[in-house]
């Protein structure tokens, strides 16, 4: 394994870390250092990050409710 960063990291210009707002390092993109890339998996793995999600209703099972890109149009 090599320290090269990948023919697509390489292509992205420098913008500020979203730790630190140092600018990014290609071989950590978007991050400047492996630092702030380990602060950020920290945060994922701790539950401060979180995609938001619609929980369904008790009780409900796949396939209630009308088919799926049904817009309830006449």
């Amino acid at each position: 394994m090599t320290d090269d960063p990948a023919p697509d990291t390489a292509r992205r210009s420098p913008r500020p870390c979203p730790i630190c707002k140092a600018m990014s390092v290609a071989k950590y993109h978007p991050f400047c250092s492996r630092r702030c890339a380990d602060i950020d998996l920290h945060r994922w793995f701790t539950g401060r990050y979180a995609v938001p999600a619609v929980e369904p209703p008790d009780g409900f099972e796949e396939g209630d409710g009308p088919p799926a890109g049904d817009d309830d149009e006449p």
